[in-house]
């Protein structure tokens, strides 16, 4: 299981020591810094998953530490200051803070923001489940990562052309389009006289599909119009 360090940034060691002791309690590995330079000091040489920083320390202030943290951070800040005024609130978010508390707090309190704050950095710095391209409908399966078409178990085997044709269709079921659009998204070019070339893909395209022998024409002409899948 992952360590989770987070960094308290204060200058008065009583404080920083009470904070560290609930903090221990949650499980947390803790660090700290007793001045704006060690503080970022610390930031650029470990894994810091969170800070927890006082505004007025000795050279260099929760502000510019915020600064400098944003330029290449994004682990949660919670400002934790004396400085009670709605500016310096307003402004500590506006550097980058995610949260603000002021002196004096109740631990157990902070201890619940710091909590939460890890949890949404948790869930925003997940990956994203990739969602499959893989079309299927009825008894046909399209991979375009894979350029494969099976229908109904068998493999199809599909001109680059004729995949894209088939795949533009059935991403789109019940969409007409006409001759014209299928060659410009297909061939990325004007379409002068590409109708035939479509309909010459579209022919063979349907072939392959069986659909000469097959009542359930899964490419379907819309006369006058163009061309749409009838998955």
């Amino acid at each position: 299981m992952k360590h989770i360090t987070i960094l308290i940034a204060d200058d008065e060691p009583e404080i920083a020591d009470l904070i560290a002791l609930h903090l221990h309690k949650e499980g947390y590995h803790i660090m700290k810094a007793k001045d704006g330079k060690e503080a970022v000091l610390a930031i650029q040489t470990h894994t810091i998953d969170l800070v927890i920083l006082d505004i007025m320390m000795p050279y260099m202030d929760g502000y510019e530490v915020t600064r400098q943290i944003r330029g290449k951070y994004s682990m949660p800040i919670i400002f934790l200051s004396a400085k009670t005024s709605d500016f310096d609130k307003i402004t500590g978010l506006v550097m980058g803070a995610d949260d603000y508390m002021t002196k004096p707090f109740n631990p157990m309190e902070l201890v619940a923001r710091v909590n939460a704050q890890l949890r949404r950095s948790t869930q925003l710095n997940q990956p994203v489940a990739a969602k499959s391209s893989v079309l299927e409908i009825g008894g046909l399966v399209i991979d375009p990562d894979q350029h494969t078409v099976i229908l109904y178990g068998e493999s199809i085997d599909l001109t680059p052309k004729e995949f894209d044709i088939l795949h533009l269709l059935a991403k789109y079921p019940k969409k007409i389009f006409s001759a014209d659009n299928i060659f410009k998204q297909v061939w990325g070019e004007a379409y002068y006289e590409g109708g035939n070339t479509v309909m010459v893909h579209i022919r063979t395209l349907r072939k392959k599909l069986g659909e000469d022998v097959n009542r359930n024409k899964l490419i379907k002409t819309v006369w006058g119009v163009g061309y749409t899948f009838n998955g």
